[in-house]
């Protein structure tokens, strides 16, 4: 696929990064020379030099051509007309639009075909409702939504005396027959060495320290996540005391979403600039607290009471300010902490230490980018550990003649090796708020004799996203194919 990306900044370079590495035919727009030299330099790809608007620019870099445009600049209003430019001069087929604003409704006119015609993603408001799925979830380290939310993907990290930790998962199949869950991946720490992937097999043996991943229809999260994490009869800890370090764009939109909740959340706000938090407390809800202050200063935090803390988040526009008010926060007595860290390499430094989660916010954007980009009829699509793994939905279409998976049994499917089927979503006939039939729609864990039917939507788990195109080349319809 040829694709042009408007901008260069930490956004720009995270999705070609990603886009790279699938063999696709990138070209990056951008008017600082300097970081495009540096680009060309890490990564297999072509840049140019100029404004996203210019016409001549983008003929430069190829549009007449090209498949898709993702614009992500700085500006939102760059990134739209970038967008309507590509349509109207060079018939640009698919655009995409980086908008930060929370007034531009992606669903609205302006949206749509007589406005700018373009789909529009919001990083900021990705990253809110991530951070909102782990706080509803709190054992998980990760919780990916498919099929709408009726199943999801969930990882957590192994603790001893935990009911699954020390079976292996023929064990947990046998124990838990009602429940609808798959195991399809295990992390493993080993001194001195990154996690290492290992196949879940029927043998494979859970080990504390594991990074499990899960998927299961979303009624059985909960139940999950308590086998993987809990000891037996050890009471659950739901969130009730957050507290949010940096009154940014997404410090802002969480605390709005936790205090929109009367009396759920006890949310305490922590933001360096005066006129910052006077502009934040006229518009939080009442319940939320904004405090004046820095959230590395150890006397601030004590006498918070950091240590009644059930989730502390550092969500500042700084790493290194992120992942020391973490490691402090923690210390200190905080149950969980979060630290936002834009930086890959720091991410990479960070895994396996004091700090829980290490949340990357392109990362947490970028699933909703790579659905547009995939090919077929792929529904959602999520980036894991680090970029590196993946989960992707896809939905199987046509008949026994047009297909080659439905009417076929799971076993006689050609899926690529450690490529592992999870689930399966059957009944989903149409937009969401559509009627649907009786009983429906169901989650269904594939066995080597299920069979595949028309519509199905199957969630896989992919050890390695190069994997990625093997899935779609297999589910593809073709006319031809007998």
């Amino acid at each position: 696929m040829k694709i042009i990306i408007l901008g260069a900044g930490r956004v720009g370079q995270s999705v070609a990064d990603s886009l790279v590495s699938e063999r696709n035919d990138i070209t990056v727009i951008d008017t600082n020379a300097q970081r495009l030299r540096e680009l060309e330099a890490r990564f297999d790809l072509r840049g140019v030099v100029g404004s996203g608007i210019n016409p001549s620019v983008l003929a430069e870099a190829g549009a007449q051509d090209t498949d898709l445009l993702i614009a992500c600049a700085t500006q939102d209003e760059t990134n739209l007309v970038a967008c309507k430019v590509a349509q109207l001069l060079f018939n640009v087929p698919a655009r995409i639009a980086r908008v930060r604003s929370s007034g531009f409704d992606p669903g609205g006119i302006l949206a749509g075909p007589e406005g700018f015609a373009v789909n529009v993603i919001c990083p900021e408001a990705s990253l809110t409702r991530y951070i909102a799925k782990l706080i509803e979830y709190p054992e998980a380290m990760q919780v990916r939504e498919f099929a709408g939310g009726r199943a999801c993907l969930v990882s957590t990290r192994a603790m001893l005396g935990a009911p699954m930790v020390g079976q292996t998962i023929a064990q947990v199949r046998v124990a838990t027959p009602d429940v609808a869950m798959r195991l399809v991946a295990i992390y493993r720490r080993f001194p001195e060495e990154p996690d290492r992937f290992v196949p879940c097999g029927g043998n494979t043996r859970i080990e504390p320290g594991d990074e499990v991943f899960v998927l299961a229809a979303r009624e059985h999260i909960s139940f999950v996540l308590a086998a993987l994490h809990r000891r037996p009869h050890q009471p659950a800890r739901p969130v009730r005391r957050v507290m949010v370090a940096g009154g940014g764009d997404v410090g802002l939109r969480l605390a709005q979403e936790l205090g929109s909740q009367p009396g759920r959340f006890h949310v305490k706000l922590v933001e360096g600039h005066p006129e910052r938090c006077i502009a934040l407390a006229s518009t939080l809800p009442g319940d939320v607290l904004v405090l004046q202050g820095d959230a590395t200063d150890e006397d601030l935090l004590e006498a918070e009471n950091i240590e009644e803390v059930d989730f502390f988040l550092a969500l500042t526009d700084d790493d290194e300010n992120n992942i020391m008010s973490s490691l402090l926060a923690k210390r200190l007595g905080a149950r969980r902490v979060l630290s936002l860290i834009t930086r890959r390499s720091y991410a990479d430094l960070m895994h396996g230490t004091e700090i829980d989660i290490a949340l990357s916010p392109a990362q947490a954007m970028l699933g909703e980018l790579l659905a547009h980009v995939r090919q077929g009829d792929v529904q959602a699509v999520h980036s894991l550990r680090r970029g590196v793994a993946e989960a992707l939905e896809i939905v199987a279409r046509g008949d026994r003649k047009s297909s080659r998976v439905v009417g076929r049994k799971v076993s006689d499917l050609s899926l690529p090796e450690n490529v592992h089927m999870g689930l399966i979503v059957r009944g989903l006939h149409g937009p969401e708020d559509a009627p649907q039939p009786a009983g429906l729609p169901q989650v269904v864990i594939p066995h080597s004799h299920t069979v595949i039917e028309s519509n199905d939507h199957v969630v896989f788990f992919l050890p390695n996203k190069r994997l990625v195109r093997d899935v779609e080349k297999l589910f593809r319809v073709s006319a031809t194919f007998f």
